[in-house]
């Protein structure tokens, strides 16, 4: 028995991006940045890490739509790593996430302080 199973809160590093397959099927990639606060030597140290979130179809089209570059949101998908080589024939992999269901949190714009809960799920991400 295996599990491949991430779940992210973070901020979005940039907006989405949307781009179609060949057969038209909707593609978004973005960044999300997640901080760990910890002390060390009783030295407070922050780290950041960057994870590439692809998400497919309708998802695609949601994230497209409602996500914005430092606006929070959880993503719950699972760890890819993919190849190719380039024209100089150099080979290189990327580790993505590829988010199958993804939920803003947050306070919205304009409103009087409440939180923001919206899902979007993607229930078949090929």
């Amino acid at each position: 028995m295996s599990l491949n199973k991430i779940l992210l809160i973070g901020n979005l590093g940039s907006d989405p991006e949307i781009r179609y397959t060949p057969s038209g099927k909707p593609v978004t990639s973005f960044p999300v940045a997640t901080n760990r606060r910890f002390k060390s030597e009783g030295e407070v140290h922050q780290e950041t890490e960057w994870f590439h979130v692809v998400t497919f179809g309708r998802l695609a089209e949601v994230c497209s739509e409602f996500l914005k570059k430092g606006k929070p949101v959880f993503i719950e998908g699972r760890m890819h790593t993919r190849s190719w080589v380039d024209a100089e024939g150099g080979k290189h992999f990327r580790t993505e996430v590829i988010g199958e269901a993804m939920t803003m949190i947050g306070k919205r714009n304009g409103d009087n302080g409440e939180s923001q809960s919206q899902t979007a799920e993607n229930p078949d991400p090929f």
